[in-house]
């Protein structure tokens, strides 16, 4: 058994904990984004070298612009796809039925008959009146075998608290990096790995800000150039690129099933790959920050 209780088997070696996020598929994404939107050829590129890699999971979102489309012409049948639906919208008489539509039109745009993961997108359509409808349709997908599990995407740990109370799902999303660890001081990390809930962090960059030289960083982000700085310097003190110990971070959380890494070109997932295998040096606990400004991208104003 691993940490946390956690079968050994589930501590998978570390690039094929690799997933592949494809938000930038479908929309430009990212402060560190200077290319825009993945073109088509690029995107199939990606997708052969993460194959060659033995990477099996795609993540992508009904909310990603045309992402599901591009995966869908690019040929996903022999991968694990992740989507998730979009909020529910103000006005829907039926939320199952909605749901339901909503996976149809996914399953159709993706060109697969089965998702490995239908996650929702707003932990908070969880706590309104139609919570039941979503997890029964949820349910029912499953059911029917056109998901093999259901789950949501949350975006802090705290929100795990009311959502239990509704609901257990088969998986979470959750971002997890050196700066924001609050999955793990929460005490939801081991409690996940505990009930059996497979576990899918993301933002391991924190949108490329973990990567930015002191220059490139939006004017954002000055209040915090001390951590920040330290974080660059430690880095270079202990002669190991950024993107090398934010991953080397990533891969010592215990009980992760998969590591979500979204790139802008086949250069940066060769980087990516590299990197995932390049050091196991890990960066001190200090560098974690509690500061939802710095955290959470959605506060990020950056205009």
């Amino acid at each position: 058994m691993g940490q946390f209780g956690v079968p050994a088997e589930a501590q998978f070696p570390a690039v094929i904990r690799l997933a592949l996020g494809t938000v930038q598929f479908g929309q430009k994404y990212g402060i560190a984004n200077v290319s825009g939107q993945v073109g088509a050829a690029t995107a199939a590129a990606i997708l052969a070298r993460a194959r060659t890699a033995h990477v099996d999971t795609l993540d992508t979102a009904i909310a990603y612009g045309n992402s599901e489309a591009c995966l869908g012409e690019a040929g996903v049948s022999e991968w694990r796809v992740v989507t998730k639906l979009p909020p529910l919208p103000a006005g829907v008489a039926n939320a199952s039925v909605w749901a339901e539509e909503q996976a149809h039109s996914s399953l159709r745009r993706l060109r697969i008959e089965q998702l490995e993961a239908l996650l929702l997108h707003s932990p908070a359509d969880l706590l309104g009146e139609s919570a039941h409808g979503l997890i029964g349709a949820l349910e029912s997908l499953k059911a029917k075998g056109l998901i093999r599990a259901a789950g949501i995407s949350i975006y802090n740990p705290t929100q795990l608290e009311l959502i239990w109370k509704v609901w257990q799902p088969d998986l979470v999303q959750v971002p997890c990096n050196v700066l924001d660890r609050r999955l793990i001081r929460s005490g939801w990390l081991e409690r996940l790995c505990r009930q059996g809930v497979r576990i899918h962090v993301r933002s391991l960059f924190l949108q490329g800000l973990l990567l930015m030289s002191a220059p490139q960083r939006p004017v954002w982000f000055g209040r915090w150039s001390e951590l920040l700085d330290r974080w660059l310097n430690w880095c270079n003190a202990n002669e190991v690129l950024p993107i090398e110990a934010a991953l080397a971070f990533a891969q010592s959380v215990p009980g992760v099933e998969r590591l979500i890494v979204g790139v802008d070109s086949a250069e940066q997932w060769e980087e990516v790959l590299a990197a995932s295998v390049a050091s196991t040096t890990l960066p001190p606990e200090d560098f974690a920050s509690e500061d939802p400004d710095l955290i959470e991208p959605s506060r990020w104003i950056l205009a």
